[in-house]
This record gives C-alpha cells, structure tokens and sequence, in this order.
C-alpha cells in the first residue's frame, strides 16, 4: 500500500478514495490507533494521511506514536483541519506531522498529494 488514509467522513473517504483511483494510487483507509498503527508497521506505506477532526483515530496521539516508532519515523504524515482549529493544527505539528493543511487546501491539492506517494 501506497498510501494509509485515517478519514472517518465517508463523503470525504468517497472523494479520497476516487482521486486515489483517478491517479493510480493505491490507497487503504484505517479508523482506530491501532488499525493505523498496525497497517503502517505490516505495509510501510510512502504517505499517512489523517483528518485532524477524526473522534476515531485519535489523531495527535496516532501521528506521535507514529513518529515515536523507530520502524515508522519516516513515514511521511499530513494532516488536515478546518482552518480555524488553530489549536489543533499546532497540537498536529508539534506531534510531528510532517505537514498540515487547510481541510480546504488539503481537498484542492489532493490529486497531487496522492501522486507523490506513488
């Protein structure tokens, strides 16, 4: 797998997993810490994406453990938010997100964030 996508909106999941499609990228989604963490250590994927709002996936805590595994560091991690989660988007980055976006950014760039994990 490409890319590991932790996404709980099944429109947003919708649009990431026809974009993914649409380029060629192979995409798996994931909802619990665990689920990520175990899908990231069995098929080291180029890309972790995480919806910075998820309830599910616990999303500060998954990108830091994430980062804080010696197997999994280099993974490369984006998040997304809605831009007025200022808190949010520093707790992301402060987790050791790689990049964090915009929800809006994250959407208008998609095809071109997927391509670059392939």
């Amino acid at each position: 797998m490409a890319i590991l996508a932790a996404v709980d909106d099944f429109l947003f999941r919708s649009k990431i997993r026809a974009v993914a499609k649409h380029v060629n990228a192979e995409i798996a989604f994931a909802q619990t810490p665990d689920e990520i963490l175990a899908q990231a250590r069995a098929a080291k994927p180029a890309l972790v994406i995480f919806d910075l709002n998820s309830q599910k996936s616990d999303p500060i805590a998954t990108i830091a453990a994430l980062k804080a595994d010696a197997a999994l560091s280099g993974v490369r991690t984006i998040g997304f938010a809605s831009h007025v989660h200022v808190d949010l988007i520093a707790a992301a980055r402060k987790a050791g997100a790689d990049q964090v976006l915009a929800r809006s950014q994250f959407a208008g760039n998609l095809a071109e964030i997927l391509a670059s994990a392939t």
